[in-house]
Parts: structure tokens; sequence; C-alpha cells
């Protein structure tokens, strides 16, 4: 066996273990769990530490169990948060599930012929059928009230951190989390559930639900949650989370995403973030700090994480992208854009509007300048500029003269003009 909680402690992943846990990791392959919330029909980047470990725990010869809280997720979990989330029905639970899992293959062999093949597990299916009477009498009656009230996060809701005070539901959380761990242990054999740092109590109410319903013995770890350098919140962007899945975050955005991490983030990320190794990483670090203008660091998290998360063809698409704003792209690239990537890339760039119609005979590029745009103030300053040869259409320079049709169009929608080298505007025909 490969050594998981030395790979995971270099890395920076590990935040708190139960004693013993590295020695019955060594004994022999185990079976752990991670717990994914399936609230959306795509993780997020918030999701992928607890990936990466199960991903982690795969390559060290152990056996990773996905569960998606298919139950759980119809309650809402109160750990490290102060409102109660909106709970969902079992036909959005089933279509988000069937996402979920598309997504973690790109990280999980779910179909190896290898004892350690990955499983997923939805705690829907154990606790549909599990009636009200019998988890009071089978569950409860194991875990003392006064030891669920220990539990910071039940401490902080009752303590009047909220006006809303803390639901019977919610309360109840931990207690069906624990049962969670106690069926995986008596049906899969697991015997470790890892997640982030706010879930330290939920999971060992599960280890201690198992030491006293079945005199067994089960573990507990940690990561740490993942925090940004200037105090802003990881896996966030202005337009909110970011996706794995490309239709709601373009690998394009993606990539930005890692690109922009400071020095101090870009250090700590490559490491949870990747299975670069550790020689590779430290050679990649040293020589970040020999010459930062470069960014090493960036440009590798950034292309390792794409390539994971999406694909080689979607990081090579993001770095073209990327060079348009830049002035290193050709026409071709440009137009090779989709749109969803184009209007990611020139997100913020003044547009202007104009009917498909006006195309098809011809706009004279003064008049596109000036009178459709309203990009040159004036007839004469469009003149100006179209003669100081600072005009391009699409990348390419254009002089006074020059006639706009549909054939300029970049996916048969929009055209890129352009006055020196960075000064654009977007023409969106409808």
């Amino acid at each position: 066996m490969k050594n998981f909680i030395e790979e995971v402690t270099w890395r920076g992943m590990l935040h708190d273990v139960m004693p013993g846990t590295e020695e019955h990791l060594m004994e022999q392959m185990r079976v752990a769990y991670v717990g994914i919330d399936p609230t959306a029909d795509s993780l997020h980047i918030g999701h992928l530490v607890g990936v990466m470990l199960l991903k982690h725990f795969q390559a060290a010869g152990h056996k990773p169990l996905a569960l998606v809280g298919g139950a759980t997720g119809m309650i809402g979990d109160p750990s490290g948060k102060s409102n109660e989330r909106n709970l969902l029905d079992e036909a959005a639970l089933t279509r988000n599930q069937n996402a979920i899992k598309a997504q973690l293959s790109k990280f999980l062999d779910f179909d190896s012929s290898e004892n350690n093949a990955a499983e997923m597990v939805n705690n829907y299916d154990w606790m549909k059928d599990f009636s009200f009477l019998d988890f009071i009498r089978d569950v409860g009656k194991h875990i003392t009230v006064n030891y669920m009230m220990a539990k910071d996060s039940v401490k902080k809701r009752l303590n009047g951190e909220t006006a809303d005070g803390m639901s019977f539901t919610e309360f109840t959380y931990q207690l069906v989390q624990g049962y969670d761990f106690l069926h995986l242990y008596k049906n899969k054999q697991a015997t470790l559930q890892m997640g982030g740092s706010d879930q330290w109590g939920n999971i060992t109410t599960g280890t201690e639900l198992i030491r006293r319903k079945e005199q067994g013995k089960a573990y507990a770890l940690t990561c740490p949650l993942i925090t940004k350098a200037d105090g802003t919140k990881f896996g966030k962007s202005e337009g909110g989370n970011i996706w794995l899945d490309s239709e709601r975050t373009s690998p394009y955005k993606f990539y930005q995403y890692w690109l922009n991490t400071s020095d101090e983030d870009a250090e700590k990320y490559i490491k949870i973030f990747t299975f670069l190794s550790k020689e590779t990483i430290e050679a990649l670090i040293e020589e970040h700090k020999q010459a930062p203008h470069l960014r090493v660091l960036q440009k590798t998290l950034a292309e390792e994480v794409t390539v994971m998360v999406h694909s080689r063809e979607d990081f090579e698409n993001a770095v073209k992208a990327s060079n348009i704003l830049f002035g290193n792209a050709s026409a071709e690239d440009l137009k090779a854009l989709d749109a969803k990537t184009f209007l990611d890339v020139f997100d913020g760039v003044p547009q202007a509007e104009i009917a498909m119609d006006e195309l098809k005979n011809g706009i004279d590029i003064v008049d596109v300048l000036n009178a459709k745009s309203g990009f040159m103030k004036s007839n004469g300053e469009a003149r100006r500029a179209l003669n100081e040869n600072s005009i391009s259409i699409n990348r390419e320079k254009v002089q006074e003269g020059f006639t706009l049709t549909t054939t300029d169009l970049i996916n048969n929608q929009f055209v890129l003009l352009q006055r020196g080298k960075k000064n654009y505007f977007v023409l969106n025909v409808q």
C-alpha cells in the first residue's frame, strides 16, 4: 500500500485525523467515502478537494466511495451555514446524481477490474423506506442529546448567532449522516469517512454510532476549508460559482480563474489540485521564485486543472482565446471561437446591436465605426483612425472604402472592431 496520509499531508490536504488512521490504512486495502451534496446538476471547484482526496485514496490502492446525499440533500446540512437550504424533490436529485457521476468518472475509475474500483452510492436508497419510528428506535437511542448538543455546528446555531435558530430537521442531520457511515460500515466495509473540516462533528457522530451499536472501530479525516490569501471566497467569481460543467462555466473562464491566482495561492493550490509529484512541484516553486513575472506556477496550475476537468483540446482553445486579448492571435484563431467563449473573452467590452438585413447589402466602414456602433464619436474621427491604419475588423487591418458584409461575421453573429491594441468594440448582429 502507498502511504495515503503521508501523501495528503505534504500536499496540505490534512486538517484533522483520528489517531490510528495511518496504521489502519497501511494494513490492507480499506474503503473510505466522501459525501457530495447533490443540490445542483454539476460539481463546482469547491467540491474538488473531496474528489481529489478520493482520487489519492484510490491511487494509494484503496477503494473510494462517492456518496451522493439524495436523502440528506432533502434535509440540508447545518455545518458552517447560517440558514436552512432549499429542499429538492426526488426527480431533481436523480437528475443531479447522474450528472455528478459523469463528472466524477473523469477522476475516479468506476470500471476497474481491480478490487478498489470506485463506487457511487446514494443514501436515499437506504433511507427512503426507513420509518421515523424505526429510525428513532434503532439509531436515536444510541446517541444522547448531550452528545449532539456539544457539536460546534449545533452550538453556534443555538447560541443565537442567527435569528432563526435551528429546526429539528437540521438538528437530526448528524444522526442521518452518522447512520450513513454505519450503513456503509456494515454493507460496504467502509471504515473511514473524509470531508471538509466543518464536517468533523458529523463524521465523528458516525464513528461513535459504529462504536456503540456495532462495537466497531471507524475513523475520521478532514481537509482544510480552502481559502484565498486576499480573504475573498475560494471558488467564486463575479458570476458566481466556478462549475465543472462547461455549460455553466466555459473552459476559458475556468482556465482564467486558475491563471489569475496570486503567487501565494498558486503555491498552495498546485499541491492540492494537481497530481504532480513533490519533486516536480518543488522545482516549479523554485523556478517561480527566480522569475515570478513569468507566472510559471499559475500557468502550470491552470493547464493541469483545465486538462483534468475538461480536456487537452479545451485547454489549448482557452490559451488561444486568452491570447486574443493580448494581440497574439490571428483572425483564424478569432473565428475558431464558439459563441460562448467569444462572449466570455470580450465580457465587459462595449457592444451594439445591428440587424442582419443591413449587412446583406454591406455597410461602409465609416458608418460602422460611427452611426451603427458609436465606437467613434464622428465620421471625421473614424476617417482619421482609418488613415492612421489603427482600425481592425476581426484582427485584420482595414482602410477607408472597406465594406462590412455577412462574410465578416464570427459564428454568424459577431464582428470585433478594434482601434490600436487595446480598444475593442463588439457588434452583435441579430
